[in-house]
This record gives structure tokens, sequence and C-alpha cells, in this order.
């Protein structure tokens, strides 16, 4: 059962793409990288002009693999009151430090949740520490969005092992990169917690183009068709990720 994720890079998006009940709606900025991340100020006001029982998730950007650029910029966007602080672990730099500095802010009750870049081939021995440090979740993204979809880099055995890898963890876990409507029948079986969309609801399948509102609602419906609502409903996934 996965519920569905979908990327905004404003407010009129968020405000759209609300009208389309998704289950969480994600705040980026596709034109400034992989995981581009709006400023502080605007993901605060879009938190506070969304239905208070809508889930938000906001990336921090494309930042390097050091402690405290992370542990900074985590902070200030958990302080805008999103639900989810996603965080790109990116090739270089120390991740065994950048995860133990980010435990002190999972410690406070953030829920983070690390994004591992499938084109980057992730040591998935990464998982059981994430857990360790506090995070509530992770995901498997694409860096390099040239290269096609997460199906593309990936077999659906090795997407499989992640996301069973991940759940006996206990975290919540998510498949996005460059996903399109054709994907969901293959990922849908392997039952992670949500599936994740951008370029797949943008006109010409284009991640920084305006969004569609037929995309949007194709997908949509094909997850609901295929999906319990009961699994995805925003107050089932606030228990798994442990919010309040």
């Amino acid at each position: 059962m996965s519920a569905m994720l979908a990327s905004v890079n404003s407010l009129q998006e968020a405000l759209f793409v609300e009208t389309f009940a998704v289950d969480v709606i994600d705040l980026k900025q596709p034109a400034q990288g992989a995981l581009g991340a709006l400023d502080v100020d605007s993901v605060k006001e879009i938190v506070a002009r969304l239905n208070p029982d809508t889930l938000v998730s906001a990336t921090v950007g494309d930042l390097p693999m050091q402690p405290e650029v992370l542990f900074d910029a985590v902070d200030a966007m958990a302080a805008t009151g999103v639900d989810y602080v996603k965080i790109g672990f990116f090739p270089g730099g120390d991740w065994s430090a950048c995860i133990e500095r980010l435990s002190a802010l999972a410690a406070r009750g953030y829920a983070l949740i690390a994004v591992l870049f499938a084109d980057t081939r992730p040591d998935l021995a990464l998982v059981p520490a994430l857990r360790q440090a506090g995070f509530r979740g992770v995901m498997l993204d694409t860096m390099d969005k040239q290269r096609g979809s997460l199906t593309d880099l990936m077999t659906i055995e090795q997407l499989q092992e992640f996301v069973v890898l991940a759940k006996i963890q206990g975290l919540l876990t998510g498949l996005a990169g460059s996903l399109r409507r054709q994907d969901v029948s293959a990922l849908l079986p392997l039952q992670a917690d949500y599936l994740g969309f951008r370029g797949g609801l943008c006109q010409r399948h284009c991640r920084t183009a305006a969004l569609d509102g037929e995309r949007i609602a194709g997908i949509r419906r094909l997850l609901e068709y295929k999906t319990d609502p009961s699994s995805v409903r925003p107050e089932t996934l606030r228990q798994q990720a442990g919010i309040a």
C-alpha cells in the first residue's frame, strides 16, 4: 500500500495540488537541483496557508555532507512547522559524522527523512545507522534526472531489498526519481509507504514546467484504485512517523 507524495515549488502549486487530496505535499525547488530547497520564509507561509491536516515535507537543498551545514539547514527548516524534513545524502563528505550530528535534532522530535540516490549506488548498510540516530524514514531518489526514472537505474528486486531492509528497521520508506505513470503498477507491490512524483505531474514530463491537473488526477486515481484507502490516511502516516 503506497501513499502519493507530490512535489511543489510555490504556494500557488501547493494550494493547487491540495485540491487533489494527495497524501503528502513536498516543498522543493526543482530548478535548483535534485533536492533544491525553497527558502524557509516561503515554506513557513505555505505551511500556514495549507489545511492543518495536510502532511507537508520540505527539502533542505543540495548541500555538502558537512555536519554543521546540515544541522543548521535542518534546524531552520524544521522550525517552519513542516511534518518531515528531507536530507539528501550526496557523494563525498563524512556521512557518519553528519548522521551523528543530526541525531540531536531527531532527539528533539523532528521527523527526519534521509534521501539516498539510486544513481550513486548507495550503501544500504547505512539504513540501520539512520534508525539508531532517530531518523523517521529513508527514501530512494535519483540525483541525475537525465538518466531516467528510478526503475531504469535499479531493478525491482533491488528496490524490494531496500524497502524490506528499511521496514525491518521500522523506518518509513519512499520511492521517487522521475517516476512515470507506467512505473506505478510495478512499484505498488513493493509496499513502500509512499511514491513521490514531480516530473510525472508536470507538462511535457518536465520537472521545472507547470503542473498538469490531468496528470495529477490520473496518478491519484491509479493509486486510489490500487490502494486500501485506510492505509494512506494522514493520521495513519502521522502515527507511523511518530507525529502527534
